[in-house]
């Protein structure tokens, strides 16, 4: 599918009601692997927030499962919100890109302003609607691999052959990083650079430009991390959590997890039964889920979690594969960009409960409590299904064509020379007609490694 032909989709899928034959069609879902991982990370998840957070939560609100309720209803909320984001079309999502990014970032704004934003440990990062509370920088991540996924079709010759279409995302992921920041969030700021710098490559950018981003990233976390005398602490104490000057200090609560993970043994100590979330363990609900779950359920439940979570990733993955076989470039980044974003959220997670990374605060997709994360998870997944259903859809669609070859080295530096002509004649539409045109990062990795022909 090329980045010309995705109107043909529906917007809101009235034009899907209108070529199927019954309105219920509209309305049925496609049980495929994909959905069935996501209830199950979803249903597991429930489980786990009910468990570990029946003591904090009788001690101060008098029910003890206050939130678990609360989780309960996300779920639903996120369940209604993905079914609505599927029936939207992908061309809608990448006519409007620009928007949602205005709008995330709008909301980065918002936290800062006294009054407005909520502060939670130190930290501003949210916005109290009420009923819930909103977090911007988890609405941010997601729009701005939208963004960049569209301006990588949009202006694919200069990305790929001139400094400014290296240089202009980054402009606005630079004033991103900014506000995320002066929160301060520095663990969405890693997780949004690795989706950007694994999208950059995919776009085709030149080697030497991806290296230099590659350093400047590495150079710009070492400045963040020594700038900030906590942050400092926090790297330098994780290595000895146990030692009698840290572990009343900045390494309580790696201490406490690794405790949790201790008393779990190979099959737990029950479910329920977490000594550690009777206050030993702060944030044992949230950030630290994963570490009672491990004391209740052991090395054998903490195994199917993490493998959930695997099979989950492999789905969005092979999901995004197939639609760049299919041209539909748009769709494939989206998903590469979303299991970009959700597999640092599971490995900075788990490392941070395990104690091979630093302590961060950042939520385990779908396991940690959490109104916006969880919606905003389900609103990804969403987005990666209706890439699936686009992808199928195009399949049953296209005729059939003979195997055709990946383009050889040749024919690459041609259509780079196509596109480099494009550009000049007219440098405000650098997007090609033909999504085969498009040779990815990996594409010409894969060339080079064969020496600029497939050995199929």
């Amino acid at each position: 599918m090329t980045a010309k032909n995705t109107s043909r989709f529906s917007f809101i899928g009235l034009d899907a009601i209108k070529s199927e034959k019954s309105l219920a069609q509209f309305f049925t879902i496609k049980m495929n692997g994909l959905v069935w991982s996501w209830l199950a990370l979803m249903a597991l998840g429930w489980v786990m927030v009910m468990s570990a957070s029946t003591s904090i939560a009788e001690t101060y609100t008098g029910n003890a499962a206050y939130f678990s309720t609360r989780h309960g209803i996300y779920i639903l909320m996120g369940m209604v919100v993905a079914f609505v984001i599927s029936r939207i079309s992908l061309a809608w999502w990448q006519k409007t890109d620009w928007l949602w990014l205005l709008l995330g970032g709008l909301g980065l704004v918002a936290v800062l302003i006294p009054g407005i934003g909520h502060e939670v440990n130190g930290s501003a990062r949210w916005l109290n609607l009420g009923l819930m509370k909103v977090q911007p920088s988890e609405i941010v991540k997601l729009t701005v691999v939208l963004y960049i996924s569209g301006y990588l079709i949009r202006r694919q010759a200069e990305v790929q052959n001139q400094w400014s279409g290296f240089i202009k995302p980054l402009v606005i992921l630079g004033l991103i990083v900014v506000l995320l920041l002066l929160e301060p969030d520095f663990g969405s700021v890693v997780v949004l650079m690795g989706a950007v710098l694994v999208l950059l490559f995919l776009g085709g950018v030149k080697a030497g430009q991806f290296f230099l981003l590659v350093v400047a990233t590495l150079l710009l976390g070492y400045l963040v991390v020594t700038a900030e005398e906590y942050r400092l602490a926090r790297l330098t104490t994780y290595w000895q959590p146990f030692h009698p000057d840290n572990v009343y200090g900045s390494g309580y609560q790696l201490a406490q997890a690794l405790i949790a993970f201790g008393r779990g043994e190979l099959w737990g100590t029950g479910l329920g039964e977490s000594v550690q979330k009777l206050f030993y363990l702060p944030e044992a609900h949230t950030d630290f889920v994963f570490a009672i779950w491990a004391e209740e359920t052991g090395l054998i439940g903490g195994l199917l979690a993490f493998g959930l979570l695997v099979v989950f990733l492999s789905q969005c993955m092979g999901i995004g594969w197939k639609a760049q076989k299919l041209g539909n470039l748009y769709g494939a980044f989206i998903c590469f960009g979303i299991a970009t974003l959700f597999g640092l959220q599971v490995i900075i997670n788990l490392g941070v409960n395990t104690g091979l990374l630093p302590t961060k605060g950042l939520t385990l997709p779908f396991f940690s409590y959490g109104g916006s994360s969880l919606i905003i998870c389900c609103v990804m997944v969403a987005l990666v299904y209706r890439v699936s259903i686009e992808s199928e859809e195009e399949a049953l669609l296209a005729k059939p064509a003979k195997t055709k070859n990946k383009v050889s080295l040749k024919s690459t530096n041609s259509n780079k020379e196509k596109a480099k002509l494009a550009l000049k004649t007219d440098g405000n539409s650098a997007e090609l007609d033909d999504s085969e045109n498009y040779v990815t990062g990996f594409d010409a990795y894969v060339n080079e490694l064969n020496g600029g022909h497939d050995d199929k």
